[in-house]
């Protein structure tokens, strides 16, 4: 299956702005390290998410097409939507961990998160830029 170039634009995008950003604390974080390795983890936290979404969306898409591909099963939307709960609750227990038991910095951690936010939206300014031009 061929992957949109948007979204690809997008992740490369979030990947590169988590990266600077992580960068950024390591130079004016008071704890730099630890600021550092928090903006990491929340952008490998969305990144999971953003996986999840995807492989959900993409696993709902296909019990609700009929027919399909001949021989292939495809799970029931019960399930799909059983897994995609439990994959959330990961999520939640993997946010708990990093800022109760791993003590990350929330906002180093919210920086991290909101990498994929400021991808979406520098790529929606560029489309509107292009539109208008």
């Amino acid at each position: 299956m061929r992957r949109d170039p948007l979204l690809r634009r997008i992740e490369t995008a979030a990947m590169t702005i988590c990266a600077a950003t992580a960068a950024i604390a390591l130079l004016v974080a008071r704890e730099r390290v630890l600021t550092a390795l928090a903006v990491l983890a929340g952008g490998a936290l969305v990144g999971v998410s953003y996986w999840l979404i995807a492989s959900s969306a993409r696993a709902i898409a296909d019990s609700l097409t009929p027919g399909g591909d001949a021989g292939v099963r495809t799970p029931s939307l019960v399930w799909t939507v059983v897994k995609l709960g439990a994959r959330y609750a990961l999520l939640a227990l993997l946010a708990y961990v990093m800022i109760a038991r791993l003590r990350l910095p929330p906002l180093g951690l919210l920086a991290g998160v909101s990498s994929i936010v400021a991808a979406a939206s520098i790529e929606a300014i560029r489309s509107l830029v292009k539109t208008n031009s």
